[in-house]
């Protein structure tokens, strides 16, 4: 499915929505007040291959601390403000993006002073409805649901468009995958603007790969989705790696391997997990897209091969490395991973 036509906003020099590429993001745990330290995390995610970084901003010190951190970065930096609409108003000084959450920013009055300073700085502003922090009038009417979230981006868009101010994104997470789907996809229709997919508060890797496989892979397969973050109780980088995987295994990026691998079974006449491992560490910095396949028997190594790029099909003790369907080498088994890799090496320089 195509995507939804959506506005183009740009965080930065990274544009969301419109034709822009799906980017993916993270958010650093340091106090954002000790600058060593969120640089330290900011850098860890640039080199991960984020495209946006959020920083928390609860104090003064943090929003303080902003303008060297902005100075010391290339990534578009997003401040994150709940309840103190005056650490918004420091931070749209010197960072790419607000992210507030109307339903604990307060009086609509604090919420014009945000939108004039993003105005005056020409940046956008994230409304990030939370299911767990709705307005007090929605949320009696509506409980904490789906269509509570909906009617809380509505009325909070509507007031910002009342403003004149239109480079939004948005954003509508639950805990849960069901509801987080649910409110994206009814206001999908209803608003021009680029979507920020997340399922919040997910747990930990094991946890959050599984719900935001579920929850953001699906709306990417509706065509929903400008740019996303996977929320994970862990380290940074697997936010990133976890990310770009569910963009590229939804089909909405072409960029680096794709790796066809038989499940383990009675079958495998190789160590099919180490061969596959091996694989996968020294071909993840490639970015050409390339389908290639690792299969441990006979039964489906050949056929699969047919169809793939690069290819090792393992016999017993031996194996073959095919390239577009033709055999081009016959090798014992510990020989096979390094002259698929030089294969693969070979064939991305062609393309390039």
């Amino acid at each position: 499915m195509e995507r939804y036509p959506t506005k183009k906003i740009y965080v930065g020099d990274v544009a969301v929505g419109g034709d822009a590429p799906i980017s993916v993001q993270s958010m650093t745990y340091s106090r954002t007040a000790d600058v060593e330290a969120t640089i330290e995390q900011i850098n860890r995610l640039h080199f991960a291959g984020a495209d946006i970084v959020r920083v928390a901003v609860p104090q003064m010190e943090d929003a303080l601390a902003l303008r060297q951190i902005k100075e010391r970065t290339s990534l578009p930096l997003v401040a994150d403000i709940h309840f103190n609409y005056r650490l918004a108003l420091i931070a749209a000084e010197v960072v790419d993006c607000i992210r507030i959450n109307p339903g604990n920013i307060g009086s609509k009055d604090r919420i014009k002073e945000v939108v004039r300073a993003c105005k005056e700085r020409n940046i956008p502003i994230r409304i990030g409805v939370n299911a767990g922090s709705l307005e007090k009038e929605i949320e009696a009417k509506y409980g904490a649901t789906a269509e509570a979230m909906v009617q809380s981006a509505l009325y909070n868009i509507k007031f910002l468009e009342d403003l004149d101010f239109t480079d939004i994104k948005v954003s509508l997470k639950a805990s849960d995958v069901e509801r987080t789907v649910r409110a994206y996809r009814q206001l999908r229709p209803l608003v021009p603007y680029p979507f920020h997919l997340g399922v919040t508060e997910a747990g930990t890797i094991f946890h959050a790969t599984i719900k935001s496989a579920i929850g953001i892979g699906s709306l990417l397969l509706d065509g929903i989705g400008d740019t996303i973050r996977v929320s994970i109780t862990g380290e940074l980088e697997k936010e990133i790696e976890v990310g770009r995987a569910i963009i590229k295994d939804a089909g909405r990026s072409e960029e680096g391997l794709n790796i066809i691998s038989c499940p383990t079974c009675g079958r495998i006449e190789a160590d099919l997990v180490k061969a596959v491992a091996e694989v996968e560490e020294r071909t993840k910095h490639i970015k050409t897209p390339l389908n290639v396949s690792v299969m441990g028997c006979v039964v489906n190594a050949i056929g699969e091969a047919k169809h793939a790029d690069v290819a090792i099909a393992y016999g017993k003790g031996s194996g073959l490395i095919m390239v577009q369907g033709e055999v081009v080498a016959k090798l014992p088994e510990e020989q096979l991973v390094e002259r698929f890799i030089q294969e693969v090496e070979k064939f991305v320089a062609n393309q390039e």
